[in-house]
């Protein structure tokens, strides 16, 4: 296993200048541990975690943005009711075309898809995953001066890559190609396991995925829960099935960034999930039987593996200990995360894109809630000052 240096120097544009290629050209769990033990050493212990409830004027300020207005994106997966809802049976926004003008309209100028279904009462059909497809969400993007960064889609589970497989990650890469994107991704971790065996096989599987990505304009991701940034199994005695079962205390995508390599293959961080790992993982059984310590600090492994994170979701929450995670998702700038702090201990804000997330912005009574709350979140994100 090749254990790569995180020197991420140079820009996509240069990799490409170096390989002769167009922009646009193609080529052919962790257990939980109960939330009251841990409630009270873990909130409040990292300068990017929690801070007391909002009062007026949280996450306002004076000053320059945090993050610039040309950065300020959503992951469509918040409005995914509205963009799968018949345009046919309301007045709302409904289908890509309407959803992308509404969110214009309330600021946004970047997207992440989360794949590229929709009613098929909308314009373009139910499914324009395909060139034809893609054509017709650029024409829209367009329109509304919108640019697309990303999109949680296909990446092969098998391993090694059977042809249908990479013929589809290819028709992937040529949609994200025509779409404008610089980074395609998906919306799972490399894989749920807690050991280093299984990691090993992932990283192999990334690193010639980014290859083939790399050498079509694109920057590959993951995107991380909770559970990758638990601590990785890696030694210690051995259980009946012949795996370890303690940690050198290594993170397990702290260690995924280890051993694969920085020019191919980035991160996504769910800043809302990281601090969730926050709050759940913080003691580890090292290798000589003893229980350690070690809060985990989500803007300090973005700075330490600077250019590899070029993409947030921005997710924000409020303090829950009853629900096992610590929080309950709201509405961007509504909530308790520091996001004030992360962006400027992160820094790079010309260089980092973070997309709004809300996964239970949908609501079955308040058919415009996830659109309401999605103004909301650009509002809170707008919000935020140096």
């Amino acid at each position: 296993m090749t254990v790569y240096n995180d020197d991420a120097s140079g820009t996509d544009g240069a990799l490409r200048r170096s390989l002769g290629i167009d922009r646009r050209r193609f080529l052919s769990t962790c257990t939980a541990v109960g939330a009251a033990a841990i409630a009270a050493p873990v909130f409040g212990a990292s300068p990017a975690f929690a801070q007391p409830a909002p009062g007026p004027g949280h996450h306002h300020g004076h000053g320059q943005a945090l993050v610039p207005a040309h950065k300020r994106g959503i992951i469509l997966y918040t409005v995914r009711d509205a963009t799968g809802r018949d345009p046919l049976s309301t007045t709302l926004p409904s289908g890509f075309r309407a959803v992308f003008k509404e969110l214009a309209r309330y600021g946004y100028k970047q997207v992440e898809f989360a794949g590229y279904g929709q009613h098929a009462n909308a314009p373009g059909g139910n499914n324009l995953e395909s060139v034809e497809g893609a054509k017709l969400l650029r024409s829209w993007l367009d329109d509304y001066g919108l640019r697309a960064q990303g999109n949680h889609g296909f990446i092969p589970g098998s391993w090694p890559l059977s042809q249908s497989d990479l013929d589809q990650f290819k028709r992937h890469l040529e949609i994200a190609n025509i779409l404008g994107m610089d980074h395609m991704g998906t919306g799972g971790d490399p894989t749920g396991s807690a050991y280093r065996a299984d990691w090993d096989v992932a990283a192999d599987k990334w690193n010639a995925l980014g290859q083939i990505a790399h050498r079509a304009g694109i920057k590959l991701y993951t995107h991380n829960h909770d559970a990758a940034y638990g601590f990785l199994l890696d030694g210690g005695p051995l259980d009946a099935q012949g795996r370890p079962t303690r940690s050198s205390g290594i993170r397990k995508l702290e260690y995924f960034l280890k051993v694969t390599d920085p020019k191919t293959v980035w991160l996504e961080m769910d800043v809302y999930w990281a601090h969730v790992a926050q709050y759940k993982f913080h003691t580890y059984t090292a290798l000589d039987g003893s229980v350690r310590e070690n809060i985990f600090d989500p803007a300090a492994v973005v700075r330490r593996h600077n250019k590899r994170y070029p993409l947030f979701h921005a997710k924000d929450g409020v303090i829950n200990t009853a629900s096992g995670d610590g929080y309950d998702m709201v509405p961007f700038g509504t909530g308790v995360i520091d996001y004030r702090t992360f962006f400027r201990r992160v820094g790079e804000a010309n260089y980092r894109n973070p997309m709004v997330e809300q996964d239970t912005a949908p609501s079955s009574t308040d058919l415009a809630q996830s659109l309401k709350q999605a103004r909301i979140s650009y509002e809170g994100m707008a919000a935020l000052r140096k």
